[in-house]
């Protein structure tokens, strides 16, 4: 049978969109890196057999040569196993590399040193929000939306949509006053509030919004008023 005619949750690609990539086996993987088999063998089968020729062991897979696996391997071609030996490498290579690390936003002066180089010089509103996990690292800055030199919109479910994706489960909005004044308007009171009760249903939580301008700055969570 071949691969497209499996249910789609046991096909290597539609698997891995279903339930992850850390649910497929080093044959999947693999097999999707070769994309194909031969007339007797699908590529999931193909791949089974290249790992059983090296006791499933990666690191012996890693020392074959593109030769090797032209030779040995029927439905491996040049560009397959040039396919496979960069895979191999680019995996050393991750192992060599230094972890990312990740700000922590703890205070508000750390979400205003966040996007402060983002903001600071813009002759115009924008609206940002950083998303963290547990341990209030973050795990990415997004750009909601763009306004004029007074005041700037927000869609509530751009942010939440923000936050579901990423999984996160803290919120910090962070908006610029080009005009220099750092005191929230009755709008940006409104969106707090709104936004604010909208995570908690989600189980998120809005940690803070802060108003900033070149060189100051205002924190809802640190005047109390979140």
């Amino acid at each position: 049978m071949k691969i497209k005619e499996w249910a789609e949750e046991d096909r290597p690609r539609e698997k891995m969109l279903l339930k992850g990539i850390a649910s497929l086996s080093d044959a999947e993987l693999l097999a999707i890196l070769i994309g194909s088999g031969n007339s007797q063998e699908t590529a999931v089968q193909l791949s089974q057999r290249i790992l059983s020729s090296v006791d499933n062991n990666l690191n012996a897979l890693a020392k074959l040569s593109i030769k090797d696996l032209i030779i040995k391997f029927r439905g491996i071609g040049e560009a397959k196993a040039i396919t496979i030996n960069a895979a191999l490498e680019l995996g050393k290579r991750r192992g060599n590399s230094i972890p990312i690390q990740r700000p922590a936003l703890r205070t508000s002066d750390d979400a205003y040193r966040l996007f402060h180089p983002l903001l600071c010089d813009l002759p115009h509103e924008e609206l940002w929000i950083a998303l963290t996990n547990r341990s209030s690292f973050v795990i990415e800055k997004v750009k909601i939306s763009q306004g004029g030199t007074s005041e700037t919109s927000a869609d509530l479910r751009i942010i939440l949509k923000a936050a579901i994706n990423a999984l996160a489960t803290g919120i910090i909005l962070c908006h610029n006053h080009p005009s220099g004044n750092i005191r929230p308007s009755q709008q940006d009171n409104h969106l707090t509030q709104h936004l604010r009760d909208a995570a908690r249903l989600l189980d998120m939580q809005l940690l803070d919004h802060i108003v900033l301008t070149d060189g100051s700055y205002y924190s809802y969570s640190d005047e109390g008023t979140l």
